[in-house]
């Protein structure tokens, strides 16, 4: 209880502070607070600059591009063929490099990326032991002995400049450094000419996001072809040249430009590539075209090669070659797929002016499941991401089933769930197929116009394109069980041990599918759902993709635009969520009731009664109560006080009262009169991780109250806070994330009263343990009997033939006596 007084007040009524009887026990008041010692934090609402580069003339601290931003840039004309006998890439390009840098380049860097299958590469070299323990598939095997064995990386037959004159260049391992015989100016451009072969990797041995599957059924293959051109490494404002090694996990970090590919692969191959078909008239049959034109304004996918039709194409075997030709305009990279399985569906997204194309090539293995989900899950993906970004640029959408389960490339991805050989497939098969195809498609977004730099911060594209891929599963179908997004699916991970920020490198991430997917998408719902809210959320995700739409955005960017167009300070939310490792793990540590106290006497003594009353009395007392008491005995040692009360109100201390009573205004005499309850809830951060406190009240008439404080209310003391509620009613309970949107991950601190926390165990047998003695007797039993077995079979076999023998005498006599009759006759 407060007390509310005036100066002029009795002394003993000033600042006297009761708790009144009915005061709430503290919760979980044991627990200690947990120092922030995974990250050494102590101010968890700095300002980030720290981490942040200074703005300059390239990038605002707005987050938007720098008045004088530039970016390099690189156009293809390649030729490449295909050799299906041997699985072999042979090709020529020519690379016209412009230079928009402010700055002369002596020299430029080319993405080798294939080396990484070179015997002794680092990705190789740094491999670690795989963990044998006691057993290894066969699969982990053949693995293992292919990697040591195959002869993958690029050859290099001559680098020359426009003229065929050669330039000296060396070889980094995944790098290559092409000198220049004079500098690049700024705003001048220079030409190399490469050619180059390579060996494909057969994916079934070797994992990669490129290779080839091999049917041994029908004797064909599937070839999905990715970083199989020699790529200009990235130059920009905030790294100079991109050199960092590619070990296989950090993806590629490539310049925009124009490409035109000439595709030769066997004949009856249909080849899916980024980019515009430029020939069709010369490798697609009239059929074919007509099909094509259909599915323009189609409802539904059309066949464009039917199932029947790629049954029978796997079967001939053509030996003679055909030429695809595709251009493709502001791309970052090139990807095709090649074989004669596939059968091809397309249907058309009307997209305000730019009309999509959106096509699937699969294998009869992947049906029904192809046909029926893959197209439809392109278009899905546009429509959605369309929204939360920009409309999708590009003419072209393509998903392929091929070796590779999924993995992205400027208007064409590759993705792998297919049914079982009996045509059936599970519900993971079936959500695992949509989910990799929003997913895969989604990275059109993020990075291949939204350019960012992927072998720095993977989490900038998968995570972003994780969180948007959430978004369209749920407009899918209701209850759709995405896999990551939802607070409550992260929660294992954030507790877990054995982490990194997920600003980390790429190369050095720890867990890294929940640290660059999961994780950043979740932070970016939570953002949205409970931070932002969905309406600032989306203005200002959107103006960062529109700002960074083919341009190549950083972490810091990012950041800064989000708050520059949510008009929100986040620095704390990125402190949390992408700097440190600290965790969500929020608990009510005691909530307190105080009540006005009148300074009444008789209030206070019937008040004091009524608790008297309700008191227990202790064990020993109620033990004591038959005693018989000395007092009794000897009625004369009672005194004044053994019949004092000391609950009794006197007359002056209500005369006391009264005066102060007097003193009073109206509106005071009413407040000290007020039965409002005055709850303190106090709320401790026990995971470091500073977040909103949202809690729901529910109150013993069945109302309801929620509260939803922001994270600054921890600003001063990222430990412990308290929150003062006033209300008339009385609490029932509190429960903290009613709603599953923190990503809390200890549910078992969230409530008041404390909740039990029901769980199950399993019962199972006790294993005998093992008796080698017991085991040598019984196998000797079996023996025993097996070798009895065997004599008894040797008796029988001994006596069959007598027998046969001595049945076979009168059998002979009957046969012999109707001869000897006919004879006779």
């Amino acid at each position: 209880m407060v007390v509310f007084f005036r100066r002029s007040s009795l002394p003993i009524l000033a600042l006297a502070i009761l708790i009144a009887h009915a005061a709430i026990e503290p919760v979980a008041s044991q627990a200690q607070p947990r120092p922030n010692n995974k990250y050494g934090q102590t101010d968890d609402f700095r300002q980030i600059d720290q981490w942040l580069p200074t703005p300059n003339k390239y990038r605002s601290a707005s987050g938007m591009p720098g008045p004088e931003y530039w970016q390099q840039r690189a156009d293809y004309k390649i030729d490449v063929r295909l050799d299906d006998q041997n699985q072999k890439i042979t090709g020529s390009e020519t690379i016209d490099y412009h230079n928009h840098a402010p700055e002369p380049l002596g020299f430029l860097w080319i993405q080798l990326d294939q080396n990484i299958f070179e015997p002794g590469s680092d990705a190789i070299a740094t491999a670690t032991a795989p963990n044998f323990s006691d057993r290894a598939s066969f699969n982990t095997i053949r693995s293992l002995l292919a990697r040591e064995s195959f002869e993958g990386g690029f050859k290099i037959h001559g680098v020359t400049d426009a003229e065929g004159a050669p330039l000296k260049h060396t070889i980094v391992k995944t790098m290559m450094r092409i000198d220049l015989p004079t500098p690049l100016p700024p705003g001048e451009s220079t030409t190399v000419k490469i050619r180059f072969d390579y060996l494909i990797n057969d994916s079934k041995l070797i994992h990669a996001r490129t290779g080839y599957e091999f049917f041994e059924k029908d004797g064909n293959y599937i070839y999905e072809i990715a970083h199989w051109y020699p790529r200009v490494a990235a130059f920009t404002d905030y790294e100079g040249w991109q050199n960092k090694q590619f070990l296989g996990r950090g993806e590629f970090t490539l310049e925009l430009g124009d490409f035109e590919v000439r595709i030769t692969a066997p004949d009856d191959h249909i080849v899916a590539a980024t980019g515009v078909l430029q020939n069709g008239e010369e490798v697609l049959t009239e059929t074919q075209r007509q099909r094509l034109e259909k599915a323009k304004t189609a409802e539904e996918p059309i066949f464009v090669v039917t199932p029947e039709e790629a049954l029978k194409n796997q079967k001939d075997r053509s030996k003679q070659d055909k030429t695809w030709v595709y251009h493709a305009e502001n791309v970052r990279d090139f990807a095709w797929a090649s074989s004669r399985k596939f059968i091809w569906d397309a249907q058309g997204h009307d997209q305000n002016d730019n009309p999509v194309m959106a096509m699937s090539y699969y294998p009869n293995e992947a049906e029904p499941l192809w046909s029926k989900y893959s197209t439809h899950a392109i278009i899905h993906t546009l429509d959605v991401y369309s929204r939360y970004t920009f409309d999708y640029p590009y003419p072209i959408a393509i998903s392929v089933n091929g070796p590779v389960y999924g993995m992205e490339y400027p208007m064409i991805c590759f993705n792998g769930p297919r049914p079982e050989e009996d045509k059936t497939y599970t519900a993971r098969t079936k959500y695992g197929l949509i989910s990799v195809i929003i997913h895969e498609v989604g990275h059109n977004y993020f990075p291949m116009i939204v350019n960012s730099d992927e072998r720095q911060w993977t989490w900038m594209d998968e995570g972003l394109n994780t969180f948007l891929q959430y978004l369209a599963e749920q407009e899918w179908e209701e209850d759709y069980p995405s896999k990551r997004g939802e607070p409550d699916d992260i929660t294992g991970y954030m507790r877990s041990s054995g982490q990194m920020p997920i600003m980390t490198n790429s190369e050095s991430i720890l867990q890294f599918g929940n640290n660059a997917y999961g994780k950043p998408a979740t932070a970016l719902n939570i953002l949205r759902e409970t931070i932002l809210g969905r309406e600032l959320f989306d203005f200002a995700f959107r103006e960062y993709a529109r700002r960074w739409k083919f341009k190549r955005p950083t972490p810091a960017d990012f950041f800064r635009t989000m708050e520059d167009a949510s008009g929100v300070d986040l620095d704390w939310f990125w402190n949390g969520w992408f700097y440190s490792t600290d965790h969500v793990d929020l608990a009510i540590r005691d909530v307190k009731l105080y009540q006005i106290d009148s300074s009444d006497p008789d209030e206070a003594a019937e008040r004091k009664r009524q608790e008297k009353d309700k008191r227990r009395p202790s064990l020993s007392a109620e033990r004591n109560e038959p005693l018989q008491k000395r007092i009794d005995l000897f009625p004369g040692l009672k005194d004044f006080y053994n019949d004092f009360d000391e609950l009794e109100v006197t007359e002056d201390s209500r005369k006391a009262f009264q005066k102060f009573v007097e003193s009073l205004n109206a509106e005071e005499k009413q407040l000290i009169r007020r039965k409002t309850n005055f709850y303190v809830l106090t709320f401790e951060n026990v995971g470091g991780l500073v977040m909103p406190i949202i809690a729901e009240i529910r109150y013993t008439d069945g109302s309801k109250q929620m509260l939803d404080i922001p994270a600054e209310i921890w600003r001063t003391n990222n430990k412990t806070v308290s929150k003062l509620v006033i209300t008339d009613k009385e609490l029932d309970r509190i429960e903290l994330d009613p709603r599953h949107q923190l990503a809390d991950t200890d549910a078992s601190n969230n409530f008041y009263p404390p909740r039990i926390v029901p769980s199950r165990f399993k019962l199972y047998k006790d294993k005998k343990s093992s008796n080698p003695m017991r085991k040598a007797n019984e196998a000797k039993k079996k023996s025993d009997a097996d070798k009895g077995k065997e004599s008894n079979k040797e008796e029988a076999a001994e006596k069959k033939p007598a027998a046969k023998a001595e049945a076979a005498k009168p059998a002979a006599a009957a046969v012999a006596k109707p001869a000897t009759a006919e004879a006779a006759e």
